[in-house]
Parts: C-alpha cells; structure tokens; sequence
C-alpha cells in the first residue's frame, strides 16, 4: 500500500521535474539517491554482499527493462497529463496478469479475460475523450508511451518474481539500482545536464528526493518483498489504487482539471483490474 501511494504522488513530482531537467537526469538522480540510501540500510542490516555472475546478469536484464520502463513513462509524462497517467498506469496489473499466466502458469479464467476487455474499454473512452474514434497516435504519443509502460512494468515484475528468489529483495533491488546508473549515467552526463541539477529549484530538490528516496530506495524494496511472498496477480492488484492517488495529488499540486468523462473511464478500468485480479 505505501509502494502505492509513493508511487502515485510520483507523476506529480515528475511533472515539477520536468520543467527543469531531462528525463534522462531524472532517472540518473533517482537511481544515485536510491543506490545510497540502499547501501546505507544494507551495511546496517550487515547483508550478505556475495556475487554470483549468474545471477547478475539475470539482473542486468532486469535492469535494462526497468530503466527502459522509466525513460518511456517519464517521456509520456511530458505529453500528458499527471492525472491521465495515472488512471493508463492502472492497467499494469492486466500486463503482470497476461504475462504471469503465459510465463509463470498462474491462473486465467473466463471473469479475467472479461476483466481485460471491461479494462480496456475504458482505456479507448479515456485516450479517445469520450470517442475512440478520436484516438490519433501523433495527438495521443504521451498516453501510449505511457501505456506501452504499463507493460514493461508488467515484464519488470515477472522477472522480478523469479530472480528475487536468488538474492534478499534488498540486495536484488540494490544491485538492480547500480546496473541500472551504469546503464543511464552516461545517457545524462553532460554539460547541460549538470548544470539543469546545479541551479534545481527547490521545489526540485524536494521532488527528487521523494522520488530517489521513497519511490525508488523504499517502494521497489517492498514491492520486491511482496512479489516473493504473494501471487503476482494479487501483488498487481494493489496498483488499482494508484489512480486514485495521482488524481487526488494532480488536482491538489498541478490544478489540473478532472473531469466526469476521466472519472467514469476510469472505474471502467479499475472495475475491469478488479476482475482480473479476484480470486
């Protein structure tokens, strides 16, 4: 539920981010606060540092697929709103679904697959405003990248499930983190970049330590933990929750404007996540 909710708040202060620096350097300063704050709590926890090659490359496939995950849901930000991408990112737990049941044979009965339809139109009434005729892939690029996130947040957490077997979920996601800044750093370092992250407002700063420390260092170590413990699917389903965070922050922090038409298509959504997530 925290993971959630910080991950929620998260397109708020990404929108604030991105008016000042790169989505590029976004992820890289997440990644550098989080990497930190893991290594402190590790070192406290006296963790077992041990390699095993084997599994780090299993991790460095994880990390290109989190980091791609990141650059596309950060770049959508950019064309769309906080609160449109909150109610698209609800469909993540349909993504984790289909590909738990295609990798991991979890279950996929029929009230699923009619939860992903129910889902799914009302992901075309809400990219669509009303009409999904309207859905025009140059207007809408923010809400498919968006989307197209959702899914490799889905291929993220079913890689997720089977390598946090290997490694403590806090070392799987401290390791995870430093291939991931290997991978990005030297996309972000530059000139321009350095100096963005020099003069960052202090709106700025708040906003990247919120995202470094709470919904990378602590949200992916609990959702680490609870993908060892629990059914994919279950896990996925406390994600329908987060639309409502977004739109709630979006409305409080960005003034954006929420409208009737955004509400109901999205409970279509949430209504159809229910359906694929219930026992």
């Amino acid at each position: 539920m925290f993971a959630v909710i910080f991950w929620g708040a998260s397109f708020i202060a990404t929108k604030f981010l991105l008016e000042e620096i790169s989505p590029e350097t976004i992820i890289s300063l997440r990644l550098i606060l989080a990497i930190i704050l893991l290594k402190v709590v590790a070192l406290i926890n006296k963790s077992d540092f041990t390699i095993n090659l084997k599994n780090h490359l299993r991790i460095l496939l994880l990390a290109a697929v989190a980091v791609f995950h990141l650059w596309i849901q950060i770049t959508g930000l950019k064309y769309t709103t906080a609160a449109k991408t909150g109610w698209i990112i609800g469909t993540a737990p349909i993504f984790i679904a289909l590909l738990g049941f295609l990798f991991l044979k979890e279950k996929l009965n029929s009230v699923r697959i009619y939860g992903i339809m129910i889902a799914f139109i009302g992901l075309l009434l809400l990219v669509g405003n009303g009409n999904p005729l309207n859905i025009d892939l140059v207007k809408n690029t923010g809400d498919f990248l968006v989307l197209f996130s959702s899914f490799t947040w889905g291929v993220y957490s079913i890689i997720n499930k089977k390598i946090s077997l290997n490694y403590s979920p806090l070392m799987t996601i401290l390791y995870l983190f430093l291939l991931m800044a290997l991978i990005i750093i030297p996309f972000s370092f530059n000139k321009q970049a350095i100096n963005s992250v020099i003069h960052l407002s202090f709106v700025g700063w708040i906003s990247i330590l919120f995202l470094g420390l709470l919904c990378s260092g602590v949200s992916y170590v609990i959702w680490a933990y609870s993908l060892r413990e629990m059914d994919s699917a279950k896990v996925g389903a406390y994600l329908y929750l987060e639309p409502f965070v977004t739109v709630l922050t979006a409305w409080l922090f960005l003034k954006e404007e929420i409208t009737i038409l955004m509400i109901l298509s999205g409970l279509i959504i949430i209504f159809g996540v229910y359906l694929v997530n219930r026992d």
